[in-house]
């Protein structure tokens, strides 16, 4: 029995530890600290795919290196609509536990674990059958079109445990944990780069062997999740058991998550169609803006995560009925995301060069990569305004808004310039500058949306 007390109790000292206060206290000192692992997350799933770049980049030449990059539009539009519904599971855990309705917290995760498998089965089995067609449709030259399809293929094949390890991150945010997402992704980071130098090196694999590195690393962060979920003895623990879809809990998240989840498919939608055009443009330019892209989306993890940190603490602020209290986050958030995100952009510019050179040494090809991140990286504190907003008002329940203003503000401009000015001046300094604007669009949209929103909200709640 003493054994018994003495393993619950440190259980008890780990959650204690691990899970935040976001009712009360200090505001600002709690964000970074849920932001900052959040953050680091992002960027080392990251390096999963700009592992496979290196990887594929120095040992197995410039065309596979391009069929590695010509993928992740695709994976991006594949995974987001599910993860945006994990980020509904987020919301609606983070507000019945502002609530402390256990019981619905309980439904909830078990609901989230088990709708995580099923859609990525779907997500695997449709994605297998569209696979050549998506392609072609993206103009994938003739050379890296082989290896692209072999990475897609294999890449696919491991979107169930994809899904599962964000549904599972989403239910310990949701607490204010995001350590142990953490943790558990640097040992399976660690694991994909010994994977890729492997299959690469060793066994003679190319696209399709950082791929398998890929799966397989996410299995077991994944896991090891999903092992640290069952232990637990709060109203997030899970029991194998109880795991069903409870049709209440899973309409919540549809109708929070799938608008955010629509959102982010806004933004890979555009970049499909940005990633065309950079395809016509040469192997050269496909592979200077893969490795670019995997420079540049380190800052857009930064951004993210305020984004994020906003939506669960307003979503747990909102649940208590605490209103002045959720205002007060969104501001904070605002301020130090754009701070951080400053820094994070400045680093960035200056060490370019060096980090370009990480993945390919052709000058030809570090030019045309700095050229793209000077476009975007200068334009990211733009960027801020979008997440802070939108992540806002997702805490509040309210994402359809946001997400209609992206696609129009984003996708609608994206794919009007690549049809209209791009096409009428094809060069890579035409087709960058459709970053910027288009943020800057979205962005003034969605502070008039939310200044709108909340003068609304004030007035229903008198």
């Amino acid at each position: 029995m003493g054994e018994f007390y003495t393993e619950t109790e440190r259980r008890c000292e780990y959650m204690k530890r691990n899970n935040m206060d976001m009712l009360n206290g200090s505001i600002g000192n709690k964000l970074l600290l849920f932001a900052l692992p959040l953050a680091a997350t992002g960027i080392l799933q990251q390096l999963f795919n700009a592992a496979d770049v290196a990887v594929v980049g120095h040992y197995a030449g410039k065309a596979a290196m391009a069929a590695v990059g010509s993928n992740s539009p695709v994976i991006g539009l594949l995974v987001n609509g599910f993860v945006g519904i994990a980020l509904g599971a987020n919301v609606v855990i983070s507000r019945f536990t502002g609530q402390k309705n256990t019981d619905a917290i309980s439904r909830s995760v078990h609901t989230a674990i088990l709708f995580a498998l099923l859609g990525g089965m779907a997500i695997t089995l449709l994605g297998e059958l569209a696979a050549p067609m998506i392609l072609s449709a993206m103009s994938v030259p003739e050379d890296v079109f082989p290896m692209s399809l072999a990475y897609l293929r294999v890449y696919l094949l491991g979107m169930p445990v994809i899904f599962l390890y964000n549904y599972e991150s989403a239910i310990f945010r949701s607490q204010g944990d995001t350590k142990t997402p953490l943790l558990c992704l640097v040992i399976s980071g660690v694991l994909n780069v010994i994977l890729n130098i492997f299959f690469v090196r060793v066994v003679g694999m190319t696209a399709d062997g950082v791929a398998l590195a890929t799966v397989i690393s996410n299995l077991v962060s994944s896991l090891l999740l999903f092992v640290f979920l069952c232990r637990r003895d709060d109203a997030i623990g899970v029991q194998i058991s109880s795991i069903r879809i409870h049709g209440d809990m899973l309409k919540q998240m549809i109708r929070i998550g799938l608008p955010a989840g629509l959102q982010s498919m806004v933004f890979s939608l555009s970049n499909i169609c940005i990633q065309s055009a950079v395809n016509s443009l040469g192997s050269d330019v496909m592979a200077a803006s893969s490795a670019a892209f995997n420079i540049e989306i380190f800052a857009y993890y930064v951004i993210n995560s305020f984004g994020q940190a906003c939506t669960t603490f307003v979503g747990q602020n909102y649940g208590a009925n605490n209103i002045s209290r959720c205002r007060k986050v969104t501001r904070i958030s605002l301020l130090i995301d754009m701070a951080v995100t400053v820094a994070v952009s400045a680093l960035i510019l200056l060490f370019a060069r060096p980090l370009m050179m990480i993945f390919n040494s052709d000058p030809d090809i570090i030019s045309i990569g700095i050229v793209r991140m000077e476009f975007i990286v200068t334009a990211e504190v733009v960027n801020v305004v979008m997440e802070i907003m939108s992540g806002a008002m997702r805490g509040y329940g309210y994402s359809l808004v946001p997400a209609v203003i992206t696609f129009a503000g984003v996708c609608g401009i994206r794919i009007t310039w690549v049809y209209t000015v791009f096409r009428a001046s094809s060069s890579f300094f035409t087709l960058m500058m459709v970053y910027p604007v288009s943020w800057a669009v979205t962005a003034a949209a969605l502070v008039a949306a939310y200044v709108l929103f909340m003068r609304r909200f004030r007035s229903a709640k008198a």
